[in-house]
């Protein structure tokens, strides 16, 4: 049987061709499409007027912190930031309760640096000499889950006080 090369079979071949390397453009495209996707960083969005030491905040540090509270805190200064019962009047050893660090205590009232500071130094980090029952937890925890244990407590105060406290925190010198 003759083979028959004329214009419809180169045609036909032509069209096959094309398709093939079509289908091996759009499989290459889609391939580097998966690869990149998948070494891509997730989106992790920032906290819409939450900053820590005036750089904005992302929600995974508020999550984690959230469990680091949970973990740390909550014990002495409630699940809810509540704090402990009548907070503001001294103990028998004549310490101070574990203030809330809701919105009706004074955690808001300090800057981001001095929160900092108190949290990972204790009390007397900032105020020398004093006594009180909050450890430091400089050699339990990482900066970075002091500062998310931080964010997670700015997360839950109202737009006031967090206005208050970043104002507080942008006109700390450090001294």
């Amino acid at each position: 049987m003759p083979m028959n090369k004329g214009p419809k079979n180169r045609l036909a071949k032509g069209t096959v061709r094309r398709s093939v390397h079509l289908a091996a453009l759009v499989s290459t495209l889609a391939t580097t499409g998966v690869v990149v996707l998948a070494q891509s960083e997730p989106v992790d969005p920032r906290v819409e007027g939450l900053t820590f030491l005036g750089e904005p905040v992302l929600a995974s540090e508020v999550t984690a912190g959230q469990q680091l509270y949970a973990d740390n805190c909550a014990s002495c200064h409630g699940a809810n930031l509540e704090g402990q019962p009548d907070w503001r009047r001294r103990l028998d050893t004549g310490r101070m309760p574990a203030p809330p660090h809701d919105d009706t205590g004074h955690t808001w009232h300090h800057s981001d640096r001095m929160l900092f500071q108190i949290t990972k130094g204790g009390v007397g980090a900032v105020v020398p000499g004093y006594e009180s029952d909050m450890p430091a937890f400089g050699e339990d925890l990482t900066d970075a889950e002091i500062e998310a244990i931080l964010v997670y407590i700015k997360s839950t105060w109202p737009e006031r006080q967090r206005e208050f406290q970043a104002e507080v925190s942008a006109n700390d010198t450090g001294g």
